[in-house]
């Protein structure tokens, strides 16, 4: 059965005034493809380019190039589907609006009723035979605002004379230059005002100048441990009244602490993050309010020093807890830590290993971040961001000298813990950190 074309609706207006099919892309026994351009289409504001959503034969072009005034819904040609016997055409009768030849037979036949006239606005036939040579009859009147044929074509993009600062390309066009990472500003378009139409998009591709294919975005599923993550994180940022504390500690001493440490036992190795464990910990014995979470209006402190420490992990992170680390040593502190980091980057800790603890120390500066915000894990009221020692000039002693400075800021929940106590804690810790020997002297 052969595939009506209808006049589409390109404008408001278009009702009344009807349009102007000024070319036709395709003619009589062309092969036509989804999205090929088969006419451009005027109306009182544009010219439009008409691309086919069915493929077939461009079997009977009924209306002419330069044809203006043809209303909404008439047919203005027919498509066969390939392999379709054209025979088919001969005792075709339509069942949409009428074909603008019809208008011209009641202007030409005065047999033909007055009042079967056709305009935009008048009652047309709609039961017309169409043969081989185009002939119509009409019989029976129907409006020119009947409902448009389901396998009608569909219009490209407006094209509008004047627009400037915008590369004219036809959806289709665009949709071949996407695809093929073809950059639509090397194009010339040879449509009408300059448009770029499909034929442009194949001919540059032809050419063999090609350009890369855009990435494109993509959409990842997350975790649950991210869902976790996103959901506690906000309900803190929005609900936990932050502020931060910020000191500069001279670690040098605790460098060489480490570096004696670790020279007088080569199989047990600690860390500067095992001794800013222990020194966080003394800190938390001195002012025990630190170590406390705001539930239900109401302030909890806790009796045992555990501290989480944040691992960093593929899909997210975890703390796991060094429980009691106030009352461990450095080596035991630091034998803990690499099981606990081991097993938490291979998914073995048990629930209470990592669900609990009073305080959290986040450390970047294995990362060479020197100083950083962390957001509070809930319910604790503090944690510490640790950021990378770097040599700096201090003045000592009414001289420039040269130190290796580590920034440690504290992140505190004001409604538990006020800025007093917070400094105080902190310049603790800084204490600690400066003067490592004291740990071992208060641990003995």
């Amino acid at each position: 059965m052969p595939i009506e074309i209808l006049m589409p609706a390109l404008s408001p207006t278009m009702s009344k005034t009807g349009g102007k099919i000024v070319k036709w892309h395709k003619k009589e026994q062309n092969k036509v493809e989804v999205g090929d351009v088969i006419a451009e289409i005027e109306t009182d504001k544009a010219i439009m380019e008409f691309e086919s959503v069915d493929e077939g034969i461009l079997a009977k072009i009924l209306v002419t190039e330069g044809t203006s005034g043809v209303p909404v819904n008439q047919l203005i040609a027919l498509m066969l589907e390939e392999g379709e016997d054209e025979s088919a055409l001969g005792n075709y009768v339509s069942t949409s609006a009428t074909n603008i030849e019809a208008k011209k037979e009641v202007e030409t036949n005065p047999s033909v009723p007055s009042n079967s006239s056709m305009s935009s606005n008048s009652s047309t036939s709609s039961n017309f035979s169409v043969s081989s040579n185009s002939s119509i009859s009409s019989n029976s009147p129907m409006s020119s605002n009947s409902s448009m044929s389901s396998q009608c074509v569909t219009l490209g993009s407006r094209k509008e004379e004047g627009t400037e600062g915008r590369t004219k390309i036809s959806p289709l066009a665009k949709k071949i230059a996407q695809n093929e990472g073809v950059n639509v500003q090397q194009l010339k378009g040879t449509g009408p005002y300059g448009r770029i139409i499909k034929a442009d998009v194949l001919e540059f591709l032809d050419s063999g100048i090609r350009t890369e294919s855009p990435e494109k975005d993509t959409i990842v599923e997350v975790s649950n441990m991210r869902q976790v993550i996103a959901q506690r994180l906000t309900e803190s940022k929005q609900n936990v009244p932050h502020f931060y504390l910020t000191v500069d500690c001279q670690v040098d001493k605790l460098i060489s602490l480490k570096n004696e440490i670790n020279s007088a036992d080569e199989n047990n190795k600690v860390t500067i993050n095992d001794l800013i464990i222990k020194a966080a910990a003394f800190s938390m014995k001195k002012f025990p309010d630190i170590n406390s979470s705001w539930i239900d209006n109401k302030i909890l402190k806790y009796s045992n020093v555990d501290i989480s420490i944040a691992v960093a992990l593929e899909d997210g992170l975890i703390t796991p807890i060094v429980k009691n680390a106030d009352k461990k040593g450095i080596l035991s502190i630091s034998k803990e830590v690499k099981d606990l980091v081991s097993r938490a980057r291979s998914g073995k800790l048990r629930p209470e290993e990592f669900q609990g603890g009073g305080f959290t120390i986040s450390n970047l500066g294995m990362f060479g971040i020197k100083a950083f915000n962390a957001i509070i894990n809930p319910p604790q009221s503090c944690i510490m961001a640790v950021g990378a020692s770097k040599k700096q000039p201090i003045v000592m002693n009414e001289k420039i000298e040269i130190a290796e400075i580590m920034t440690v800021t504290l992140s505190v929940d004001h409604r538990a813990v006020d800025g007093a106590l917070g400094a105080k804690f902190l310049n603790a810790f800084k204490r600690y950190i400066e003067n490592p020997v004291a740990m071992f002297l208060e641990y003995c």
